[in-house]
């Protein structure tokens, strides 16, 4: 973004869940010489036993820090000084600053084979993980999502987008309007790496979030911190069935949908409510159809379900011909104007585009977020008559087109 435009302080409306069913990193040895003796905290690298705060290891491990990084509004100590009744285990991986402050989890005997394939790809790295762990402790639980998080970057940015790393800039130096705008560094085009902090409690989640960004929102929240360039997501596990680890996994797919899309090309404008909905379910939905997340306006409450089946939902809503029709999904203002056949269709176009025009739905997503004006700054007006142009463009099909291909993929998918 060109300076001195502003960016949007706010992400989407606030979150509301339902499931159904800065500072140079320490290293190892300069942490551990601040905590000694019995000041050593829980949470010292030098005690993660599958690391032991080995940069040698880190680095194999593609883990740039634990610890010592800014986070938030401020750093991950004055976090761990200002939330010290909370254990917050931290991360940094190459695109990720990771707070996870949950316990132990173990096991439920019908999620072992899930684990076990997780864990072997993560031994790989850390050779002093053991696939069949029957409880994961906090440490490799950390190490899990930094892996998770990152399986959700890669398929968001070589599936989705078509994007790789070598594209953005690298946040050192302004874009001088030459060539391709392609953000303002070097995450998908964020300057900040992206956030995320996994809390055990309402209250913990609240503190925070009232402490950093002056809200007191009750459920997950997602954020734009405007003065480091970094968007972030704030998740507690006292809501829906999220202290189950894979539903856990599914919610957090779910809002780094929003977030990844929202960073590409930087965020420097709001795109179609329908667009970010519909993606954020197609991810969460990859990792486990029977935990769903749903976003709703301020204040409300979005419909909901338990119904794990969308492929023969969208399959009824197409047979009765009540489906919503891509006109009048672009023209959504808020995430409550969806109801709940709106979240099986969103889902469904989208897993149609990703399915069948892969290359094309790329360059459609990119394009949305490429508009500049005459005065060759970042362009969010008119987004309606933007978004037909593009979609014709790059899909090929008019919206009356598009419902058509769609609705016949449904009724052959059967």
């Amino acid at each position: 973004m060109i300076r001195p435009q502003r960016l949007p302080q706010r992400l989407a409306p606030v979150l509301r869940f339902g499931l159904v069913l800065g500072l140079v990193a320490l290293s190892a040895t300069g942490a551990a010489a601040q905590k000694k003796g019995k000041d050593v905290p829980f949470n010292d690298p030098s005690l993660d036993p599958y690391t032991h705060g080995d940069p040698e290891v880190w680095k194999q491990a593609g883990i740039a820090s634990m610890g010592g990084f800014e986070f938030g509004k401020t750093d991950t100590a004055a976090v761990d000084d200002f939330m010290a009744t909370d254990e917050i285990y931290w991360l940094e991986t190459a695109h990720f600053e990771i707070g996870f402050a949950l316990g132990p989890y173990k096991v439920p005997q019908k999620q072992k084979k899930q684990f076990f394939d997780e864990l072997t790809r993560l031994a790989e790295k850390l050779p002093e993980v053991d696939p069949k762990a029957k409880v994961l402790d906090p440490w490799l639980r950390l190490h899990l999502y930094g892996q998770r998080l990152e399986d959700l970057y890669t398929e968001f940015q070589d599936e989705i987008v078509d994007l790789k790393d070598a594209k953005f800039p690298d946040g050192k130096t302004l874009w001088d309007g030459q060539g391709p705008y392609m953000g303002e560094g070097p995450y998908l085009g964020q300057k900040g790496k992206y956030e995320v902090l996994i809390l055990p409690s309402q209250a913990s989640s609240v503190a925070f979030l009232t402490e950093h960004f002056g809200l007191t929102i009750k459920r997950t929240q997602r954020w734009n911190v405007v003065d480091r360039d970094s968007i972030t997501v704030t998740i507690h596990i006292q809501q829906g069935f999220l202290k189950d680890d894979l539903a856990l996994h599914a919610h957090l797919a779910f809002n780094m949908a929003h977030n990844l899309y929202d960073g590409l090309k930087h965020y420097n404008y709001d795109t179609p409510i329908w667009l970010h909905e519909g993606l954020a379910h197609s991810m969460e939905r990859r990792i486990n159809p029977k935990f769903n997340s749903f976003d709703g306006a301020e204040g409300s409450v979005p419909e909901m379900t338990r119904e794990d089946d969308w492929k023969g939902e969208v399959l009824k809503i197409v047979r009765s011909g009540k489906q919503a029709r891509m006109a009048s999904l672009i023209r959504l203002k808020g995430y409550g104007d969806i109801d709940l056949p709106m979240h099986y269709v969103t889902w469904s176009m989208i897993e149609f585009l990703r399915q069948t025009k892969p290359k094309e739905f790329a360059a459609f997503l990119v394009a949305l977020k490429t508009r500049r004006n005459s005065a060759n700054l970042p362009d969010g007006s008119n987004m309606d008559e933007a978004h037909r142009e593009l979609f014709q463009q790059h899909l090929g099909m008019s919206y009356l087109e598009f419902d058509q291909a769609w609705a016949a993929w449904v009724l052959a998918d059967v």
